[in-house]
């Protein structure tokens, strides 16, 4: 990290609400998390006496299973922004430019310049097509699937055609697949490409935000410089203990799957009433308002105990919220907060909810 860039650096705005008496859609996390969770975890805080094993066998297998791949490929961090830190610090160097989509995930730009390297921003929905000069020119290129905010997904093939043109031009490519467990779409750890890193959050799909659990997959010497560079003890034993359990839950990535695209796809509809709805394959929602004021709606909202996310911090984005979808008693008090409820959206309780 470039201790000049540091000192010139700024925080980003997340979503993410502390008000528990407020409905928080500003982050996109599942509101629920596996059967088991509480068990685990407090097995774990006994063993907490003692520091973690920092091999992480289990968490390890557990992970390479998930994202199919073999467990040596994988490398644990303490969320998937650990992990996307990691590969910028192992990646850039002062004076470095870095292919980053806008809009998208703030940090990408933040964590560049924190190395001293500069962001070349590029739209979300074009980076795939980059070539030529342009990856000559750039140590990095980030892709984030599904896009956050917009929450489109990558093509599998243009990731993969994409991905050989980074190698060719010796362009690191890193792909955060914060949200990728939200949908059916496989893994690029199956690229199995030396320049290829991805990065992973168990958090948002095992609903478990303040447990900062994550990793990252890369091969070859990457991966050993990875492995190297990570710190010691970088997963606490409840962390490592909980995300090994809930990466074998197979049935609740199932139902949440369904859960989340069955409710997106209400919500879309509902929402389509006041303001134009982004496609999304992810668990949020992207909302232009138009003409209407953003902070009037978030106020509107937030009245009614419901706060959304505020998405003209996104670049490129002037009109614009985020919503995160959740479970079907939650996403009526949202719609009811944005005056698109009406009486034949109440279609009852979801018996296929996935288990608290």
């Amino acid at each position: 990290m470039d201790p000049e860039s540091v000192r010139a650096g700024e925080r980003v705005p997340h979503g993410g609400d502390t008000d528990p008496d407020v409905l928080d859609f500003s982050a996109n996390t599942n509101p629920y998390t596996p059967d088991g969770v509480a068990e685990v975890y407090d097995r774990a805080l006994e063993q907490s006496r003692r520091y973690p094993d920092d091999e992480n066998p289990d968490f390890r297998a557990a992970a390479a299973e998930f994202v199919g791949c073999t467990p040596d490929r994988v490398i644990p961090t303490p969320g998937g922004l650990a992990a996307i830190r990691l590969a910028m610090e192992l990646t850039l160097e002062p004076g470095d430019d870095a292919l980053v989509p806008y809009p998208s995930f703030g940090e990408y730009a933040r964590e560049v310049q924190l190395q001293g390297a500069s962001p070349q921003f590029v739209p979300h929905d074009e980076i795939l097509e980059a070539e030529g000069d342009v990856l000559e020119s750039a140590a990095l290129a980030v892709v984030c699937t599904p896009n956050n905010p917009t929450g489109d997904v990558a093509d599998p093939d243009e990731l993969a055609a994409f991905a050989a043109r980074c190698g060719e031009h010796e362009t690191t490519l890193l792909v955060d697949e914060a949200f990728l467990g939200f949908t059916d779409q496989p893994s690029a750890a199956g690229l199995e490409a030396e320049h290829v890193i991805v990065a992973r959050s168990l958090t948002k799909l095992f609903g478990l935000p303040g447990l900062r659990a994550g990793f990252a997959v890369a091969s070859g010497e990457q991966r050993d410089a990875l492995e190297t560079a990570r710190r010691a003890w970088s997963l606490g034993t409840p962390a490592a203990s909980v995300g090994a359990h809930c990466l074998r839950q197979d049935a609740f990535v199932r139902e949440t799957r369904e859960r989340v695209a069955r409710e997106r796809a209400r919500m879309t509809n509902a929402l389509e009433r006041r303001f134009d709805v982004v496609p999304s394959a992810a668990p949020y929602l992207l909302c232009n308002v138009g003409d209407r004021a953003v902070d009037d709606v978030i106020a509107s909202a937030r009245t009614d105990g419901v706060a959304i996310r505020d998405a003209t911090t996104f670049r490129g984005l002037e009109s614009h919220v985020r919503v995160a979808v959740k479970d079907r008693e939650a996403n009526d008090r949202l719609l009811a907060a944005l005056d698109v409820l009406e009486s034949d959206d109440r279609t009852g309780t979801d018996g296929a909810e996935a288990r608290k």
